[in-house]
Protein backbone atom coordinates (compact mmCIF):
# COMPACT_ATOMS: atom_id res chain seq x y z
CA UNK A 1 0.00 0.00 0.00
CA UNK A 2 1.10 3.39 -0.65
CA UNK A 3 -0.39 5.03 2.48
CA UNK A 4 -2.70 3.39 5.53
CA UNK A 5 -3.22 2.41 8.90
CA UNK A 6 -1.78 -1.08 10.39
CA UNK A 7 -3.21 -2.71 13.94
CA UNK A 8 -4.47 -5.64 14.74
CA UNK A 9 -8.12 -5.01 15.22
CA UNK A 10 -9.52 -2.40 12.81
CA UNK A 11 -13.11 -3.01 12.38
CA UNK A 12 -14.24 0.38 14.28
CA UNK A 13 -11.31 2.72 12.00
CA UNK A 14 -12.81 5.95 10.69
CA UNK A 15 -9.23 6.38 9.31
CA UNK A 16 -9.77 6.19 5.07
CA UNK A 17 -12.42 8.38 5.21
CA UNK A 18 -10.32 11.31 7.21
CA UNK A 19 -7.38 10.65 5.37
CA UNK A 20 -9.18 10.66 1.68
CA UNK A 21 -10.87 14.13 3.08
CA UNK A 22 -7.35 16.06 3.70
CA UNK A 23 -5.50 14.98 1.05
CA UNK A 24 -7.18 13.08 -1.33
CA UNK A 25 -5.04 9.62 -1.81
CA UNK A 26 -6.26 6.51 -1.16
CA UNK A 27 -5.56 5.23 2.32
CA UNK A 28 -5.68 1.73 3.26
CA UNK A 29 -6.88 -0.25 6.37
CA UNK A 30 -4.64 -2.80 6.83
CA UNK A 31 -4.85 -5.18 9.88
CA UNK A 32 -1.45 -6.96 10.71
CA UNK A 33 -1.25 -9.91 13.12
CA UNK A 34 1.73 -9.94 15.33
CA UNK A 35 3.82 -12.70 13.97
CA UNK A 36 3.49 -10.61 10.26
CA UNK A 37 4.78 -7.11 12.11
CA UNK A 38 8.26 -8.30 11.57
CA UNK A 39 7.94 -9.02 8.05
CA UNK A 40 5.78 -6.35 7.33
CA UNK A 41 7.95 -3.39 8.53
CA UNK A 42 11.09 -4.78 6.96
CA UNK A 43 10.45 -4.91 3.53
CA UNK A 44 9.16 -1.03 3.77
CA UNK A 45 6.25 -1.62 1.14
CA UNK A 46 4.74 2.09 1.46
CA UNK A 47 5.33 5.82 1.54
CA UNK A 48 3.37 6.53 4.56
CA UNK A 49 1.64 4.52 7.65
CA UNK A 50 -0.35 5.64 11.01
CA UNK A 51 0.21 3.13 13.36
CA UNK A 52 -2.26 2.14 15.91
CA UNK A 53 -2.91 -0.11 19.18
CA UNK A 54 -0.91 -2.48 19.95
CA UNK A 55 2.11 -1.57 17.82
CA UNK A 56 2.82 1.77 18.69
CA UNK A 57 6.27 1.02 20.72
CA UNK A 58 6.36 -1.95 18.67
CA UNK A 59 7.49 -0.34 15.44
CA UNK A 60 10.73 1.82 16.86
CA UNK A 61 13.28 -0.45 16.63
CA UNK A 62 12.66 -0.41 12.94
CA UNK A 63 13.20 3.11 12.22
CA UNK A 64 15.99 4.93 11.06
CA UNK A 65 15.16 7.96 12.63
CA UNK A 66 12.62 9.14 15.56
CA UNK A 67 11.49 12.42 16.20
CA UNK A 68 12.52 13.54 19.63
CA UNK A 69 9.02 13.88 21.10
CA UNK A 70 7.90 10.62 19.90
CA UNK A 71 11.48 9.45 21.02
CA UNK A 72 10.29 10.87 24.75
CA UNK A 73 6.68 9.37 24.50
CA UNK A 74 8.35 6.11 23.11
CA UNK A 75 5.44 5.56 20.86
CA UNK A 76 4.90 6.25 17.63
CA UNK A 77 1.74 6.67 15.65
CA UNK A 78 3.34 7.77 12.12
CA UNK A 79 6.05 6.78 9.76
CA UNK A 80 7.20 7.89 6.57
CA UNK A 81 9.49 6.09 4.34
CA UNK A 82 12.18 8.60 2.52
CA UNK A 83 14.27 6.74 0.11
CA UNK A 84 14.25 3.23 1.94
CA UNK A 85 14.85 4.90 5.37
CA UNK A 86 11.98 4.63 8.19
CA UNK A 87 10.81 8.32 10.29
CA UNK A 88 8.64 7.99 13.30
CA UNK A 89 7.03 10.98 14.33
CA UNK A 90 3.57 11.21 16.76
CA UNK A 91 1.39 13.11 15.86
CA UNK A 92 -0.91 12.00 19.05
CA UNK A 93 0.49 14.32 20.91
CA UNK A 94 -0.93 17.22 19.25
CA UNK A 95 -4.15 15.55 18.72
CA UNK A 96 -4.96 15.02 22.20
CA UNK A 97 -3.33 18.50 22.89
CA UNK A 98 -5.92 20.66 20.33
CA UNK A 99 -8.71 18.02 22.03
CA UNK A 100 -8.56 19.08 25.48
CA UNK A 101 -7.69 23.16 24.66
CA UNK A 102 -10.72 22.97 22.58
CA UNK A 103 -12.79 21.44 25.05
CA UNK A 104 -11.32 24.30 27.45
CA UNK A 105 -9.61 21.93 30.33
CA UNK A 106 -7.53 23.45 32.12
CA UNK A 107 -4.61 21.45 33.48
CA UNK A 108 -1.95 24.01 35.04
CA UNK A 109 -1.39 22.52 38.70
CA UNK A 110 -4.35 20.02 38.53
CA UNK A 111 -4.05 16.21 39.36
CA UNK A 112 -4.70 14.15 36.10
CA UNK A 113 -6.19 10.60 36.10
CA UNK A 114 -5.13 8.23 33.25
CA UNK A 115 -6.87 5.38 32.65
CA UNK A 116 -4.37 2.82 30.88
CA UNK A 117 -0.47 2.23 30.64
CA UNK A 118 0.15 1.87 26.77
CA UNK A 119 1.25 3.53 23.90
CA UNK A 120 -1.62 6.16 23.80
CA UNK A 121 -0.69 6.46 27.79
CA UNK A 122 2.17 8.00 27.43
CA UNK A 123 1.15 10.43 24.62
CA UNK A 124 -1.08 11.47 27.36
CA UNK A 125 1.11 11.90 29.96
CA UNK A 126 3.32 13.88 27.70
CA UNK A 127 0.49 15.85 27.15
CA UNK A 128 -1.08 16.59 30.64
CA UNK A 129 3.00 17.49 31.80
CA UNK A 130 3.61 20.13 28.79
CA UNK A 131 -0.03 21.37 30.03
CA UNK A 132 1.07 22.27 33.41
CA UNK A 133 -0.25 19.34 35.58
CA UNK A 134 1.18 19.07 39.14
CA UNK A 135 0.10 15.10 39.24
CA UNK A 136 -0.17 12.76 36.50
CA UNK A 137 -0.95 9.00 37.56
CA UNK A 138 -1.83 6.44 35.22
CA UNK A 139 -4.31 3.26 36.78
CA UNK A 140 -3.78 -0.10 35.42
CA UNK A 141 -3.47 -3.75 35.97
CA UNK A 142 -1.02 -5.36 38.16
CA UNK A 143 -0.01 -7.35 34.96
CA UNK A 144 0.50 -4.75 32.90
CA UNK A 145 3.74 -3.17 31.64
CA UNK A 146 4.37 -0.35 33.11
CA UNK A 147 1.98 -0.59 36.14
CA UNK A 148 2.88 2.13 38.87
CA UNK A 149 0.75 0.28 41.56
CA UNK A 150 -3.00 2.70 40.73
CA UNK A 151 -5.34 0.40 39.93
CA UNK A 152 -8.89 -0.19 39.11
CA UNK A 153 -9.86 -0.80 42.61
CA UNK A 154 -7.55 1.63 44.70
CA UNK A 155 -7.64 4.55 42.44
CA UNK A 156 -10.89 5.51 44.36
CA UNK A 157 -9.54 5.69 47.86
CA UNK A 158 -6.20 6.54 46.89
CA UNK A 159 -7.45 9.53 44.11
CA UNK A 160 -10.52 10.44 44.54
CA UNK A 161 -9.49 14.00 44.45
CA UNK A 162 -8.49 14.17 40.62
CA UNK A 163 -9.50 17.05 38.81
CA UNK A 164 -9.47 15.42 35.23
CA UNK A 165 -9.18 11.99 33.55
CA UNK A 166 -8.00 10.95 30.08
CA UNK A 167 -9.22 7.25 29.01
CA UNK A 168 -6.70 5.64 26.58
CA UNK A 169 -8.20 1.95 27.15
CA UNK A 170 -10.03 0.22 24.41
CA UNK A 171 -12.75 -0.10 27.18
CA UNK A 172 -15.67 1.13 25.42
CA UNK A 173 -14.66 1.20 22.05
CA UNK A 174 -16.82 -0.68 18.94
CA UNK A 175 -18.14 -3.21 18.68
CA UNK A 176 -18.06 -3.48 22.78
CA UNK A 177 -19.71 -0.53 23.65
CA UNK A 178 -21.07 -0.88 26.84
CA UNK A 179 -17.75 -0.71 28.56
CA UNK A 180 -16.10 1.99 30.36
CA UNK A 181 -12.65 2.02 32.29
CA UNK A 182 -13.82 4.30 35.51
CA UNK A 183 -16.69 5.28 37.79
CA UNK A 184 -16.92 8.57 37.41
CA UNK A 185 -19.27 9.24 39.86
CA UNK A 186 -16.42 8.48 42.70
CA UNK A 187 -14.13 11.18 41.93
CA UNK A 188 -15.69 14.29 43.61
CA UNK A 189 -13.67 17.17 42.65
CA UNK A 190 -13.73 16.39 38.57
CA UNK A 191 -13.99 19.15 36.29
CA UNK A 192 -13.26 17.33 33.00
CA UNK A 193 -12.72 13.81 31.04
CA UNK A 194 -11.34 13.46 28.06
CA UNK A 195 -11.69 9.38 26.48
CA UNK A 196 -9.75 8.77 23.39
CA UNK A 197 -11.92 6.32 21.62
CA UNK A 198 -14.24 7.50 18.59
CA UNK A 199 -16.19 5.28 17.50
CA UNK A 200 -18.87 5.48 19.03
CA UNK A 201 -19.03 8.85 18.77
CA UNK A 202 -20.26 9.68 22.26
CA UNK A 203 -18.89 6.40 24.83
CA UNK A 204 -20.46 4.78 27.97
CA UNK A 205 -17.78 6.83 29.96
CA UNK A 206 -18.51 9.58 28.54
CA UNK A 207 -21.99 8.83 29.27
CA UNK A 208 -21.54 8.50 32.63
CA UNK A 209 -19.57 11.82 33.00
CA UNK A 210 -22.31 13.90 31.51
CA UNK A 211 -24.84 12.06 34.00
CA UNK A 212 -22.37 13.65 37.17
CA UNK A 213 -22.55 16.89 35.13
CA UNK A 214 -18.96 16.60 34.21
CA UNK A 215 -17.51 18.42 31.04
CA UNK A 216 -16.73 15.20 28.67
CA UNK A 217 -15.15 15.06 25.15
CA UNK A 218 -13.98 11.57 23.02
CA UNK A 219 -11.23 11.11 20.60
CA UNK A 220 -13.09 11.87 16.80
CA UNK A 221 -11.42 15.03 17.14
CA UNK A 222 -8.20 14.30 18.34
CA UNK A 223 -8.27 11.63 15.51
CA UNK A 224 -8.81 14.06 12.52
CA UNK A 225 -6.37 16.89 13.99
CA UNK A 226 -3.61 13.74 14.21
CA UNK A 227 -4.42 12.64 10.78
CA UNK A 228 -4.41 16.36 9.53
CA UNK A 229 -0.85 16.62 11.37
CA UNK A 230 0.03 12.99 9.42
CA UNK A 231 -0.83 14.05 6.46
CA UNK A 232 1.52 17.18 6.80
CA UNK A 233 4.66 14.33 7.44
CA UNK A 234 3.11 12.15 4.06
CA UNK A 235 2.98 15.50 2.17
CA UNK A 236 5.32 17.50 3.03
CA UNK A 237 2.42 20.17 2.64
CA UNK A 238 1.61 22.46 4.94
CA UNK A 239 -2.44 22.91 6.07
CA UNK A 240 -4.15 25.08 8.48
CA UNK A 241 -4.55 22.20 11.32
CA UNK A 242 -7.52 23.84 13.30
CA UNK A 243 -9.49 24.92 10.14
CA UNK A 244 -9.22 22.06 8.08
CA UNK A 245 -9.79 19.94 11.23
CA UNK A 246 -13.25 21.25 12.04
CA UNK A 247 -14.05 21.04 8.39
CA UNK A 248 -13.43 17.17 8.66
CA UNK A 249 -14.84 16.44 11.55
CA UNK A 250 -17.97 18.35 10.92
CA UNK A 251 -17.97 16.44 7.77
CA UNK A 252 -17.28 13.00 9.51
CA UNK A 253 -19.78 13.46 12.54
CA UNK A 254 -22.23 14.50 9.81
CA UNK A 255 -21.79 10.96 8.07
CA UNK A 256 -21.31 8.78 10.73
CA UNK A 257 -24.24 10.09 13.10
CA UNK A 258 -27.39 8.44 13.24
CA UNK A 259 -31.08 10.02 13.45
CA UNK A 260 -33.08 8.31 15.65
CA UNK A 261 -36.84 8.30 15.81
CA UNK A 262 -38.51 8.03 18.45
CA UNK A 263 -42.76 8.48 19.48
CA UNK A 264 -45.87 6.56 19.68
CA UNK A 265 -47.43 3.72 17.77
CA UNK A 266 -48.70 5.47 14.29
CA UNK A 267 -46.58 8.70 14.84
CA UNK A 268 -45.23 8.44 11.39
CA UNK A 269 -41.55 6.82 12.76
CA UNK A 270 -41.42 4.44 9.60
CA UNK A 271 -42.99 6.52 6.65
CA UNK A 272 -40.71 9.84 7.70
CA UNK A 273 -37.82 7.59 8.62
CA UNK A 274 -38.34 6.76 5.08
CA UNK A 275 -38.62 10.05 3.48
CA UNK A 276 -35.69 10.98 5.89
CA UNK A 277 -33.11 9.07 5.16
CA UNK A 278 -34.02 8.93 1.22
CA UNK A 279 -33.32 13.00 1.71
CA UNK A 280 -30.08 12.53 3.54
CA UNK A 281 -28.61 9.48 1.45
CA UNK A 282 -28.81 7.64 4.53
CA UNK A 283 -29.81 4.22 4.59
CA UNK A 284 -33.00 3.39 6.62
CA UNK A 285 -33.90 0.66 9.86
CA UNK A 286 -36.73 0.30 12.14
CA UNK A 287 -35.91 -1.56 14.89
CA UNK A 288 -39.22 -3.49 14.88
CA UNK A 289 -38.72 -5.27 11.53
CA UNK A 290 -35.19 -6.53 12.97
CA UNK A 291 -37.45 -8.09 15.41
CA UNK A 292 -39.78 -8.93 12.84
CA UNK A 293 -37.24 -10.82 10.68
CA UNK A 294 -35.45 -12.45 13.23
CA UNK A 295 -38.61 -13.48 15.52
CA UNK A 296 -41.52 -13.30 14.15
CA UNK A 297 -44.48 -11.53 14.29
CA UNK A 298 -44.45 -8.68 17.20
CA UNK A 299 -48.03 -9.54 18.30
CA UNK A 300 -47.69 -13.17 18.43
CA UNK A 301 -44.17 -12.57 20.62
CA UNK A 302 -46.31 -10.57 23.36
CA UNK A 303 -49.42 -13.18 23.16
CA UNK A 304 -46.76 -16.33 23.51
CA UNK A 305 -44.10 -15.02 25.51
CA UNK A 306 -45.15 -11.89 27.11
CA UNK A 307 -43.80 -8.33 27.22
CA UNK A 308 -40.53 -8.87 29.63
CA UNK A 309 -38.92 -11.48 26.72
CA UNK A 310 -40.63 -8.78 23.94
CA UNK A 311 -38.47 -6.16 25.81
CA UNK A 312 -35.49 -8.23 26.24
CA UNK A 313 -35.21 -9.03 22.60
CA UNK A 314 -35.95 -5.21 21.74
CA UNK A 315 -33.13 -4.13 23.34
CA UNK A 316 -31.25 -6.57 21.80
CA UNK A 317 -32.22 -5.25 18.34
CA UNK A 318 -31.95 -1.70 19.20
CA UNK A 319 -28.23 -2.40 20.72
CA UNK A 320 -27.55 -3.82 17.22
CA UNK A 321 -28.48 -0.92 15.28
CA UNK A 322 -27.30 1.84 17.65
CA UNK A 323 -23.26 0.37 17.05
CA UNK A 324 -24.35 1.26 13.56
CA UNK A 325 -22.98 4.45 11.40
CA UNK A 326 -24.94 6.73 9.26
CA UNK A 327 -28.87 5.45 9.79
CA UNK A 328 -31.66 6.79 10.18
CA UNK A 329 -33.09 4.73 12.84
CA UNK A 330 -37.46 4.36 13.61
CA UNK A 331 -37.51 2.24 17.16
CA UNK A 332 -40.74 0.59 18.31
CA UNK A 333 -43.45 2.75 20.60
CA UNK A 334 -41.68 1.61 23.74
CA UNK A 335 -38.06 1.17 22.80
CA UNK A 336 -37.67 4.45 25.53
CA UNK A 337 -38.88 2.39 28.44
CA UNK A 338 -35.22 1.42 28.93
CA UNK A 339 -32.76 3.58 29.88
CA UNK A 340 -30.27 1.49 28.24
CA UNK A 341 -31.85 1.56 24.75
CA UNK A 342 -31.55 5.28 25.24
CA UNK A 343 -28.26 5.46 26.27
CA UNK A 344 -27.18 3.39 23.41
CA UNK A 345 -29.07 4.78 21.13
CA UNK A 346 -27.55 8.63 22.23
CA UNK A 347 -23.86 7.26 21.91
CA UNK A 348 -23.58 7.18 17.98
CA UNK A 349 -27.38 9.43 17.63
CA UNK A 350 -29.18 12.46 17.88
CA UNK A 351 -33.14 11.09 19.09
CA UNK A 352 -35.77 13.14 17.67
CA UNK A 353 -39.16 12.45 19.49
CA UNK A 354 -42.06 12.65 16.40
CA UNK A 355 -45.15 14.25 18.42
CA UNK A 356 -48.42 13.42 16.36
CA UNK A 357 -51.85 14.36 18.23
CA UNK A 358 -53.34 11.39 19.31
CA UNK A 359 -56.95 12.06 17.64
CA UNK A 360 -54.59 11.71 13.48
CA UNK A 361 -53.23 8.01 14.99
CA UNK A 362 -55.22 4.84 14.20
CA UNK A 363 -55.23 2.11 16.23
CA UNK A 364 -54.76 -1.64 14.78
CA UNK A 365 -54.70 -4.94 15.75
CA UNK A 366 -50.88 -5.37 15.36
CA UNK A 367 -50.13 -3.02 18.02
CA UNK A 368 -50.48 -5.47 21.20
CA UNK A 369 -50.32 -2.33 24.20
CA UNK A 370 -52.23 0.61 21.74
CA UNK A 371 -54.81 -2.02 19.63
CA UNK A 372 -57.52 0.61 20.87
CA UNK A 373 -58.24 4.42 21.75
CA UNK A 374 -57.94 4.30 25.32
CA UNK A 375 -55.24 1.89 25.21
CA UNK A 376 -53.42 4.11 22.76
CA UNK A 377 -54.39 7.44 25.53
CA UNK A 378 -53.05 5.55 28.14
CA UNK A 379 -49.91 4.58 26.65
CA UNK A 380 -49.26 8.26 26.00
CA UNK A 381 -50.09 9.45 28.94
CA UNK A 382 -47.75 6.64 30.64
CA UNK A 383 -44.85 7.96 27.88
CA UNK A 384 -44.97 11.15 27.30
CA UNK A 385 -42.49 12.52 29.53
CA UNK A 386 -39.95 9.80 28.87
CA UNK A 387 -40.13 10.85 25.37
CA UNK A 388 -39.52 13.80 26.34
CA UNK A 389 -36.52 13.50 28.56
CA UNK A 390 -35.05 10.74 25.70
CA UNK A 391 -35.12 13.52 23.23
CA UNK A 392 -32.84 15.48 21.92
CA UNK A 393 -35.10 17.29 20.11
CA UNK A 394 -38.79 17.53 19.85
CA UNK A 395 -40.95 17.30 16.26
CA UNK A 396 -44.68 17.86 16.28
CA UNK A 397 -46.04 15.94 13.18
CA UNK A 398 -48.98 17.52 11.12
CA UNK A 399 -49.36 14.94 8.82
CA UNK A 400 -47.43 16.16 6.24
CA UNK A 401 -44.32 14.13 5.70
CA UNK A 402 -42.40 16.66 4.03
CA UNK A 403 -42.81 19.04 6.45
CA UNK A 404 -41.50 16.70 9.53
CA UNK A 405 -38.41 15.83 7.40
CA UNK A 406 -37.70 19.39 6.74
CA UNK A 407 -37.80 20.12 10.53
CA UNK A 408 -35.54 17.50 11.28
CA UNK A 409 -33.04 18.50 8.50
CA UNK A 410 -33.10 21.88 9.66
CA UNK A 411 -32.50 21.16 13.21
CA UNK A 412 -29.40 18.33 12.03
CA UNK A 413 -27.66 21.53 10.06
Amino acid sequence: MKYGLIGEKLGHSFSKPIHEKIAGYTYEIKEIAREDLDAFMKEKDFCGINVTIPYKADVIPYLDYIDPVAESIGAVNTIVNRDGKLYGYNTDFGGLKMLIEKCGFNYENKKVIIAGTGGTSKTANAVAHALGAKTVLHVGRPQDPGYEGVNYENVYTLHSDADYIINTTPLGMYPNCDGYSLEVSRFKNLQGLTDVVYNPLKTRLAQKAEKCSVKSACGLYMLVCQAVLACEIFTGEKFDTKKVAGEIFAEIVKEKQNIVLIGMPGSGKTTIGKALAAALGKEFIDTDDMIVTKYGVISDIFAEKGEGYFRDIETEQVKTAAKMNGMVIATGGGAVLRDENVDALKQNGVIFFLNRPLEDIIPTDDRPLSSDFEALRKRFEERYDIYVNSADEEIFVDGIVENSVKKIMETVK
